[in-house]
């Protein structure tokens, strides 16, 4: 706990002096993401198709990624990709740290984003896809006009949490000397002493930032779900039109010398 007493002011104070450093948080999220989704794709596509040696070296990958701490991968590409390349006589060590923090936050994030897309693929109905070849599609173009559509909507919810996990996972990256948003709370709360205000404050904008993040994708989400929801619209309204055809009916009257009909 901090040596001062609580004062809300300086919360305010601190979220305004974070803000310089969230471009940094934000350059390390988007870069592993766009990074990730490229090798999340090409380790995808081997166990998609079962290649037989690459399917497995897919495998190993993403049980490495998904088995290890961010953290302890951090460290390895940052102390030890200098070691293994020097052996090959390349020197790699004058390399700004924010790098290797981006190269880690991005393999990491591809292990876990091949996962949502083999499941998502996965997930689109086979009869589908045969379907379009019926019609004469080739395998590209069933992929791209029929799997790739359903499969994005399908993602989308896991996607979103994989972004802003890793948006909370970069609190990690000080840990390698980068002045992110959580290495600029902790520095200015070892000068000011005011630990519960500045962690408050970086609280506050973790916040603000997934909140954001997560109404940008259910926005997204809603936009791809739109034309299913308007064919699924389309055919129910003739049934609505017949259930209103007969309320204009009235109620059953009967016939004198039958039984009531419509």
């Amino acid at each position: 706990m901090g040596q001062h007493q609580f004062e809300i002011s300086y919360v305010f104070e601190y979220f305004v002096k974070l803000l310089p450093s969230l471009k940094i948080t934000l350059l390390i999220v988007f870069s592993s993401i766009v990074i990730g989704v490229v090798v999340g794709l090409l380790v995808a596509l081997p166990r998609l198709y079962r290649i037989p040696i690459l399917q497995r070296l897919a495998g190993i990958y993403v049980s490495f990624f998904r088995g290890t701490p961010i953290l302890i991968q951090l460290f390895l590409f940052y102390y030890g990709m200098p070691e293994l390349f020097k052996v090959i006589g390349i020197d790699i060590s004058r390399i700004p740290a924010l790098y290797f923090v981006i190269l880690a936050y991005a393999l990491h994030s591809g292990a876990y984003i091949s996962e949502m897309i083999r499941g998502a693929v996965a997930a689109v109905d086979r009869g589908q896809v045969e379907a379009a070849y019926a019609m004469g599609m080739s395998g590209f173009q069933a992929f791209s006009r029929i799997v790739l559509p359903q499969a994005t909507a399908i993602s989308i919810p896991v996607f979103a949490n994989l972004v802003i996990g890793n948006l909370k996972d970069t609190s990690l990256a000080f840990s390698l000397g980068i002045m992110e948003m959580s290495g600029t709370a902790r520095t200015i709360g070892a000068l000011s002493q005011r630990f519960v205000e500045i962690y408050l404050a970086l609280a506050i904008l973790y916040l603000l930032i997934s909140l954001a993040l997560q109404k940008l994708f259910i926005h997204f989400e809603r936009r791809l779900y739109r034309h299913e929801a308007d064919a699924i619209a389309s055919k129910r309204e003739p049934r609505r039109g017949r259930r209103s055809f007969f309320r204009k009916l009235g109620p059953v009257t009967e016939l004198p010398g039958k039984e009531a009909r419509l």
